[in-house]
């Protein structure tokens, strides 16, 4: 039996197109596997630390110097329950509108707490950085004002995609599935195909997955 984590990017709420697909992925997902357990993080309304000077110090002082002060370990404590949150899924569905060609800041912001070393990665001499969350999977579900699908002509790069992969790659999970609800800055019957067929490619993708 394995445990799903939807990791929510969009403020949209139910006008999300991202969460749309997420949901839309989700149930057919639960059809085909309805021994797994599920849970759901909004990172707009995580209660996230900041990972600021006073955190790093914290970091250092319970990692490196172990001579953290009580406040210091409390305050590392906070990333860490966030991290070991994140970790205990096998399965990661992420719905994740895009935002000036990357990632909206909040989710940034969620996966500076959830990577932390001796939680989900770790670094030696001899053996470089090492994933240590291998094994998992994760479904990206993505939303875009413009097309940057494989073939599409653009004049931009597309910073939303390829980063989450490396971050997921890091941590030695493997991108099993994507699908992206894009062009949303469209007319509105194109963009009612659009919004049809990637919900529809979603469910495909968690009934054979």
């Amino acid at each position: 039996m394995a445990h799903v984590l939807h990791v929510s990017a969009s403020p949209g709420g139910d006008d999300s197109r991202s969460r749309a697909l997420a949901h839309a992925f989700l149930d057919a997902w639960r059809q085909a596997h309805p021994a797994h357990t599920h849970e759901a993080v909004d990172v707009w309304d995580l209660d996230l630390p900041e990972f600021d000077a006073s955190m790093i110090a914290a970091k250092f002082a319970v990692l490196r110097a172990r001579n953290a002060t009580p406040a210091q370990q409390a305050q590392w404590e906070r990333a860490v329950r966030v991290s070991r949150q994140f970790n205990r899924a096998d399965v990661y569905v992420f719905s994740v509108p895009m935002w000036n060609y990357g990632l909206p800041y909040r989710l940034k912001h969620y996966i500076d707490i959830v990577t932390l070393p001796g939680q989900n990665w770790r670094w030696s001499r001899a053996e470089g950085y090492q994933p240590l969350l291998g094994g998992k999977r994760a479904f990206l579900m993505y939303s875009s004002a413009g097309d940057f699908a494989e073939g599409a002509i653009t004049r931009y790069e597309d910073y939303q995609k390829p980063y989450l992969r490396q971050w997921l790659r890091f941590l030695g999970i493997d991108t099993a599935g994507e699908v992206a609800l894009a062009p949303t800055l469209t007319d509105p019957e194109r963009l009612a195909r659009v919004r049809e067929d990637a919900i529809a490619q979603a469910r495909v993708l968690a009934a054979r997955s």
